[in-house]
């Protein structure tokens, strides 16, 4: 029997100078790197044991032997030009093969949890939608329980203007707003947190 929840995990192959590049600016593509690997773990670590379907998708080509153990995660590969269309496959495969609430989530998000990832799902029982905010203006977390193909389309990707044009997407149906969280993105992200302290000192 397969579980009515799905979580679309959406990530960069690790490769020197093609990730975190706006962190590699302040702290190179070697500091960059073992950051993104040690995000990659984390969220490993705070997926790998939820009780729902887990897909990953990369982003240029799947790694069979990296991260993500093929028993607990379907590895799967992005499909379409930009970041919207690449999403939007992804609702639409796990919609069309029965899955009732999808969420998709990023893979380097060191402020997010198990718990964090469980509470949205639980959001999703009594609410349509279900959005993550992130501090830049974009989000960290979005699901939904039927496909809005709205949500994917006429969006400047990786800038501050993404959440307010999805929101206005979803107008008020039926939406839970979790809090606001900080993704890493810049060194300013990462300068006064002490778990990252080794990799940029």
């Amino acid at each position: 029997m397969k579980d009515k929840n799905l979580l679309l995990i959406f990530t960069r192959n690790p490769e020197l100078g093609k990730c975190k590049t706006r962190l590699a600016a302040t702290i190179g593509d070697t500091a960059a790197l073992d950051i993104y690997k040690f995000l990659l773990q984390h969220t490993v670590g705070i997926t790998k044991n939820l009780t729902v379907d887990k897909e990953v998708h990369y982003s240029v080509k799947v790694r069979e032997n990296d991260f993500w153990n093929p028993e607990i995660y379907d590895k799967k590969q992005q499909v379409g030009d930009d970041l919207g269309q690449r999403m939007e496959h992804a609702f639409a495969t796990g919609f069309a093969n029965g899955y009732q609430n999808i969420i998709i989530i990023g893979s380097d998000m060191y402020d997010l949890s198990q718990k964090d990832i469980e509470n949205a799902f639980l959001a999703l029982e009594s609410h349509e939608y279900v959005i993550g905010p992130a501090e830049d203006g974009g989000y960290y977390l979005f699901g939904m329980k039927s496909l809005n193909s709205q949500v994917f389309k006429n969006k400047t990707w990786g800038t501050d203007t993404v959440l307010q044009d999805t929101l206005k997407n979803i107008k008020d149906n039926n939406l839970k707003l979790l809090e606001e969280r900080n993704d890493v993105d810049y060194y300013e992200d990462i300068k006064d947190i002490a778990v990252f302290q080794k990799f940029i000192s």
